[in-house]
Formats: C-alpha cells, sequence, structure tokens
C-alpha cells in the first residue's frame, strides 16, 4: 500500500439546511440569456444553477448568526445590537469610531464626501469599481500605485497587492502632499485577482505616510482572506493567528471602509471605521442625511447582531483555511485542464485570463463578457466580467483599456461543495476547447454610472 503523504482538509462545519437548485437545458439557458442582454447582472437567479457573480452577500450565515438575527433590538435609537457591533470591531480589528452603513459603497460615499475636495489626488493599490466613482464624485483622481507585477496574470510574486513606493513618491513630489487626502489600500485586491498585501510592505508604506503627513484609509473588506495570505506565505508570521494578524493589519491603517457582505458573513450590512475624532463627528451627522440615525445606519438591529457574530467567525483559523482551500481547489482543477488564470491563486475567487483564453477577440468587442456569456450557455454556472466592461469610462468620455481583461469565478463562503467545484471546472474546460468558436460582443446600452451592473450586449455576426 502506497503511503499517505498528504492528508485532506475539510470543511470545519456540517449542513443543517438546503436549497434546491433549478436545473436547466441548454435552449433555457439560451433564451434567458438573450433576454438579459448578454450581461450575466442582468439574469434571473432561478435560471442560475451554481453562482459565482459575486461572494458579496451570497454567504451563508452560521447557526449562531441566524439565532442573533432573533435577538434584534429594533429601537429607532440606542439599538444595543449596535453597541454589541461597536464592541466587536474594536476588539477585532482596532478602530475607534464606527458609523454603520447599509452596505460598503455607503460608507465610501460619506468617506470620500468629508476627505476628497476638487482637484485632490487618491493613489491606491489598483481601482475598485464603486470606490473610484465616489473619489471621482467628490472630485478627486485615482493614481494606481500598485506594483507592476499586479498587472502580469502569470507572475507568480506572492504580493501582488504590495503599493510601489517609488510610484507614491512621484505622485506626492508631483502634486504635494496636502493634495493626497489618503493613500487608499484594499487586503485581497480584488481587481487583481484576490491578491494580498504584505505585512512589511505595509509597515513601510505606514512609514512613508507618517513621515508625510498622510493618512491610509483600508478597503478591509476580505481583510481575514489577506491575513490568511501573510500566514502562508510571508517569512516570520507562521506563528501568528488570523486573529492577531488582521488587528495588525489595521493597526496599520488610519480608517476603513467595509462591506460586511464578504468576510463578515452577512447578507447586508456594512460599515466606516476611524480613529480621527473629527472626521468620525462630521461622518455622524452625514450619516444621518444617507443612512439612518448613527446607531443603525440603514440596518436592523438583528443585522448588526448577525454581523458582530460573523466577524467573530470571520477571524477562525479553520474557517478561513477552508474558504481560501476551497478556492485553491477550484484553481488547481482549472490549472491541470490548462485554463489561463491569474497566479497566484487569489483569496475569493479564481480569475481567468480572457485575453489568453480568447486571444482572437480584441478588447473593444468585450473580451471577458463573451467569456462569461459562454460559460453560462455550457452550465448555468454565472460568473461576471472583470475587465474593459467594469472599468468604465474615464472622465473625458474614453474607455479605460485595463491590461487585465478577466471573467471572475467568485465563491460564496459555506455555500457549496467540492462537487460543485469540479462541475465549474469541466465546464470551463469544455469551453476552452471550443474557444475559437466564439465571437465578440457589441454594447447595445450603456448606462451612466458602473455601466458593468446594467449594460446590455448583442453578439457579433
Amino acid at each position: 500500500m502506497k503511503p499517505i503523504t498528504k492528508r485532506s482538509w475539510a470543511e470545519p462545519y456540517k449542513i443543517k439546511m438546503v436549497e434546491l437548485l433549478k436545473m436547466t437545458g441548454p435552449a433555457q439557458r439560451k433564451k434567458a440569456l438573450k433576454e438579459a442582454g448578454y450581461n450575466t447582472f442582468l439574469l434571473q437567479s432561478e435560471d442560475v444553477y451554481i453562482d459565482l457573480l459575486t461572494d458579496s452577500g451570497t454567504s451563508a450565515m452560521s447557526d449562531r448568526q441566524w439565532a442573533g438575527m432573533m435577538l434584534g433590538d429594533e429601537a429607532y435609537a440606542g439599538s444595543k445590537n449596535f453597541y454589541h457591533l461597536e464592541e466587536t470591531i474594536r476588539s477585532v480589528y482596532g478602530y475607534q469610531y464606527i458609523i454603520p452603513t447599509h452596505q460598503g459603497r455607503g460608507a465610501e460615499n460619506i468617506l470620500s464626501k468629508i476627505l476628497i475636495k476638487k482637484g485632490d489626488i487618491i493613489p491606491g493599490n489598483m481601482y475598485f469599481t464603486t470606490t473610484r466613482l465616489h473619489q471621482e464624485l467628490a472630485g478627486g483622481k485615482f493614481e494606481d500605485i500598485i506594483i507592476d507585477e499586479a498587472h502580469q496574470p502569470e507572475n507568480e510574486f506572492p504580493f501582488k497587492g504590495n503599493v510601489d513606493l517609488s510610484k507614491l513618491d512621484r505622485l506626492v513630489k508631483k502634486y504635494g502632499a496636502k493634495r493626497i487626502p489618503y493613500v487608499s489600500i484594499a487586503t485581497s485586491v480584488n481587481m487583481a485577482g484576490g491578491q494580498p498585501i504584505s505585512l512589511q510592505n505595509l509597515k513601510e508604506l505606514r512609514a512613508y505616510t507618517k513621515k508625510n503627513g498622510i493618512r491610509i484609509i483600508h478597503d478591509m473588506t476580505r481583510v481575514a482572506e489577506n491575513a490568511y495570505f501573510i500566514q502562508q506565505r510571508e517569512k516570520g508570521q507562521q506563528h501568528k493567528s488570523i486573529k492577531q494578524l488582521v488587528k495588525e493589519i489595521c493597526s496599520y491603517t488610519d480608517g476603513a471602509t467595509m462591506s460586511a457582505k464578504k468576510d463578515a458573513l452577512v447578507n447586508i450590512g456594512g460599515f466606516m471605521a476611524i480613529n480621527d475624532w473629527d472626521v468620525f463627528e462630521e461622518a455622524r451627522n452625514m450619516v444621518v442625511v444617507y443612512e439612518g440615525l448613527h446607531t443603525y445606519g440603514g440596518l436592523a438591529g438583528r443585522d448588526m447582531e448577525a454581523m458582530a457574530i460573523g466577524i467573530k467567525e470571520s477571524v477562525d483559523d479553520n474557517h478561513i483555511q477552508a474558504r481560501v482551500g476551497q478556492v485553491i481547489y477550484l484553481g488547481e482543477k482549472m490549472i491541470e485542464y490548462g485554463i489561463p488564470i491569474v497566479k497566484p491563486i487569489g483569496g475569493h475567487g479564481i480569475f481567468v485570463d480572457a485575453k489568453k483564453f480568447l486571444p482572437h477577440i480584441p478588447q473593444n468587442q468585450f473580451t471577458a463578457q463573451a467569456l462569461a456569456a459562454e460559460i453560462y450557455l455550457d452550465s448555468g454556472v454565472r460568473t461576471m466580467e472583470r475587465g474593459i466592461v467594469s472599468a468604465g469610462r474615464k472622465t473625458n468620455g474614453e474607455n479605460y483599456y485595463p491590461k487585465l481583461e478577466l471573467v471572475r469565478f467568485t465563491i460564496p463562503r459555506r455555500v457549496y461543495t467540492q462537487a460543485h467545484m469540479d462541475v465549474i471546472a469541466e465546464s470551463v474546460a469544455r469551453v476552452y476547447d471550443r474557444r475559437q468558436k466564439i465571437k465578440g460582443l457589441k454594447m447595445v446600452y450603456e448606462p451612466k454610472y458602473l455601466r458593468f451592473f446594467q449594460a446590455r450586449f448583442e453578439p457579433l455576426k
């Protein structure tokens, strides 16, 4: 008998409830996709078999979270659930002042209105769609300062979310530190493929910004996944727990926006956190205008309770190992089939390199959008485009042409099994085998903002 050299891991939970999925045939999927304008965002969820559109608000809550929902204090002011949430955020993340919001973009809106003035420059480690839009609407301009390796899908540098400090320094010298209200730092950089920033890079960035009097604002929606990669990949960090690493990451920043619909395992909710009393005081006034009272911020008490419990569960080592482990499993299956993906494998999903998958379709024919549509036609698996459609237009109306043209396979937490991962990988392999027959798309409807949500397309003949 061959000796066992490797131990398998399994999910640190058991299933208590199931939701039946609708199985569709090719004709049904073709009809549904046409009605959706070849945009996977416009598909009705009941026409989807395995839904990898996003991990935002799509994860499965635990029995403890559901129990917490029954403890919702729905008082308009001073809900006890808010104080539990506030205490949890201070304990787990270390930020002092908390503003709850209906979701992450609510926090981005408030923060941008407070900190950004017309003509400001906001450097960051790659743009995110809603973040950049709020910065632009407030009069600012985003500048990418991520390392070059982040734009290279096959480069296996372990921390492709790192900031290139020389790029930041050039911006400071060009515009002056006073025109830079903050550096926008995402942990587990979404648009780069879920790539982490290293603790060492974050420390160096903190030293630089402190010297120049510039804040660091943390997009912390997937901070626990970033902590896992630090624990696994960064020298000298293996002995630390995820909880310890998460708090240390946050300690090098001045504030944060959080979409709790990801790491914190809830279906709705978010917050803004800050250590500056004056910014908090302004946010506390503004949240009443845009969200709700400062002790609920657009959320029900039960949602805040579920969030507080989910935050604690999110920094459990066993949970995060299983969560990222499932992503790695799918990525390795795709690599076995020869599918071109972003490497190293990220924390929240697999990002297929559409330019390499479909080299015959130019980017202005929406390569990734066409591939996402084709995968849905094959199997009912819903993914999403992360390329030219998501990048949108510059303020002068021209399209952004990002170097990365990707299809994102985002895995919800605690929802699907390994068998689902096998089905997904096999579907992509089938599409890959017939890739030469796939044609590009033309856009026939484009909304003013964040076009990837509502744009409609037609196949090119």
